[in-house]
């Protein structure tokens, strides 16, 4: 994992500034794919914590019993 992020929350804030800044389109072709990079990094980053809560729900449901989580966190596009 990259060692400048710091956690979910932060990792969110950033792609949202980046997703934004690529999005107004003012920038030059290299740091707008040093911008994009980093976006896949906090991404992973991101669906690595996602992974790793769906895991912890799994644990500690209600009953004690393990269930799956449900597939809108599961990432299933079956739900879509």
């Amino acid at each position: 994992m990259d060692p400048t992020i710091k956690d979910f929350e932060s990792a969110i804030a950033e792609l949202e500034t980046i997703v934004k800044t690529l999005e107004d389109g003012d920038l030059a072709l290299e740091k707008s794919l040093a911008l994009f990079e980093r976006g896949v990094a906090l991404s992973r980053f991101c669906h690595a914590k996602l992974e790793e809560a769906e895991r912890r729900v799994e644990i500690l449901n209600d009953r004690g019993e393990i269930k799956p989580a449900p597939a809108s966190l599961a990432g299933d596009d079956r739900s879509r």
